[in-house]
C-alpha cells in the first residue's frame, strides 16, 4: 500500500490519498473525497505510512474522464454567472468568486466572499432546482480569496499563495516587530489587505540572529562606556548605541 499527495489545482493543498498502484508524479487520477469523485494529479509519492484514515485512489484518469473534466469546468463557470444573477435579484450582499463540480457533478460549490455573514438559504435553494444537484456555498477570507484570483505582490512577483504556496501559515504583527519593520499597512501588507506570507519565511533565523540583542532604548554599558542603545541591525547581530552624543556601533558577538 502506498499514499500519495494529489493536487486539485495547481496552486492549491496538497491531499493524501492510498493506493496499491504505482504512479509517477505528474499523473492524472480520480479520487474519492468526502465531496465525492474528484480529477486530480500526483503531486508526489507522500513519505508516511499508509493508514485506513486516507481514502483511495480509484483509477488512473483516461482521456474520457480529462473531456469530462473539461465540460465540469465549463459548466461551473456558467453556473457561477448564473449565480451571480441570483445573487442580484435576491439582493444579497456577497461576491461570488468561482464554482467547481465534484468529478462526478454530485456537488457544486460556490465560493464567495462578504463582510458580514450572509443568509444565502434562498439562494441555495433556487441553485439546486436550477442544477439538480448538492449545493455548498463556501464564505472565504481575504487571503483565500488572493490565492484564487492571483496577483502581483510589491517585490514585482506572483503572489505567492498563487503561486506555489500549498498551506498558508498565520502571520503575526510580532513577526513585523521582530524583523525591525515599518509598521505601515502599505509596507507589510499584501494584495490582500492581510499581513505578507513572507513574513514567516525569515522568522526563524531572526528570532535566532536576535539571541543575546540588546533592545532599542536600553541602557546598557559597553567597552567605550555607558549608552543607550539607538538602532539594531537583527540580520548582521550588529547595534548602536549613543554615549556622550556620539554613534557607537557595536557586534553582538564580539568580546
Amino acid at each position: 500500500m502506498k499514499v500519495y499527495s494529489v493536487l486539485f489545482s495547481d496552486s492549491g493543498k496538497a491531499y493524501n490519498f492510498k493506493t496499491e498502484e504505482e504512479f509517477s508524479k505528474g499523473d492524472y487520477v480520480i479520487v474519492e473525497t468526502e465531496n465525492g469523485l474528484q480529477y486530480g494529479k500526483i503531486y508526489c509519492e507522500a513519505n508516511i505510512k499508509a493508514s485506513e484514515i486516507f481514502k483511495d485512489i480509484v483509477r488512473k484518469a483516461t482521456d474520457e474522464d480529462y473531456n469530462k473534466y473539461l465540460e465540469n469546468l465549463k459548466d461551473a463557470d456558467e453556473a457561477r454567472k448564473k449565480c451571480i444573477e441570483l445573487v442580484k435579484y435576491l439582493g444579497l450582499d456577497m461576491n461570488v468568486l468561482s464554482a467547481r463540480y465534484s468529478f462526478d457533478r454530485t456537488q457544486l460549490l460556490f465560493d464567495f466572499t462578504a463582510d458580514e455573514r450572509v443568509d444565502f438559504r434562498e439562494l441555495a435553494k433556487k441553485l439546486a432546482g436550477i442544477y439538480h444537484t448538492r449545493i455548498e456555498l463556501h464564505q472565504i477570507g481575504a487571503r483565500d480569496k488572493a490565492k484564487k484570483i492571483g496577483g502581483v505582490g510589491v517585490c514585482g512577483e506572483p503572489l505567492c499563495c498563487k503561486r506555489f504556496l500549498a498551506k498558508m501559515d498565520a502571520v503575526s504583527m510580532t513577526m513585523a516587530k521582530n524583523q525591525n519593520l515599518a509598521l505601515n499597512p502599505s509596507k507589510i501588507n499584501g494584495c490582500c489587505g492581510r499581513l505578507m506570507c513572507c513574513l514567516a519565511y525569515e522568522e526563524e533565523a531572526y528570532e535566532e540572529n536576535n539571541k543575546n540583542m540588546p533592545q532599542i532604548g536600553k541602557k546598557i554599558t559597553t567597552p567605550k562606556g555607558e549608552g543607550q542603545v539607538i538602532s539594531t541591525n537583527i540580520l548582521e547581530r550588529k547595534y548602536k548605541v549613543l554615549i556622550d552624543g556620539n554613534k557607537e556601533e557595536f557586534y553582538a558577538d564580539q568580546d
